[in-house]
């Protein structure tokens, strides 16, 4: 049987969890997660863990911080005025806003709501953190 090499396109269930146990995101209840290896189209640890495996293989694989989504970067968190968010846009810490920046779409967090500011963090949620991940592939495809 054919073992998942680069350029293949892939089809997987995955569980994934912090080292602690702690379950972030699972595609179980979901179709199986679609991505071509090679396209850097998921973190590079999870990408590397599928190549080799066959269809029907099951594999537990852990992820450092380096493979994952790096290290969390205190240069991606900022306070801005509160006015330069629109009125209309209720503030909740937790919250995950889509802004503009350089022309480029990014997510963010948002950390702290004062008053006067808002802090945001534009880290990944999962930065700075070892993941572990089930892995089952499913599918080749061409």
């Amino acid at each position: 049987m054919a073992a998942a090499k680069a350029g293949d396109r892939v089809k997987v269930h995955y569980t994934g969890k912090l080292p602690d146990g702690s379950v972030f995101d699972s595609s179980e209840t979901r179709e199986p997660l679609e991505f071509t290896i090679g396209e850097q189209e998921v973190i590079p640890g999870f990408e590397n863990a599928v190549i080799g495996m066959a269809p029907g293989d099951s594999k537990t694989e852990s992820i450092p911080v380096d493979q994952a989504y790096g290290p969390r970067r205190d240069d991606m968190v900022i306070a801005i005025d509160r006015k330069e968010i629109p009125e209309d846009v209720p503030l909740q810490v937790g919250q995950r806003l889509r802004m503009s920046q350089d022309g480029h779409q990014i997510i963010v967090t948002v950390a702290e709501v004062t008053e006067e500011s808002a802090t945001l963090d534009a880290n990944h949620p999962l930065a700075g953190q070892d993941l572990v991940f089930e892995i089952q592939l499913v599918e080749i495809g061409a």
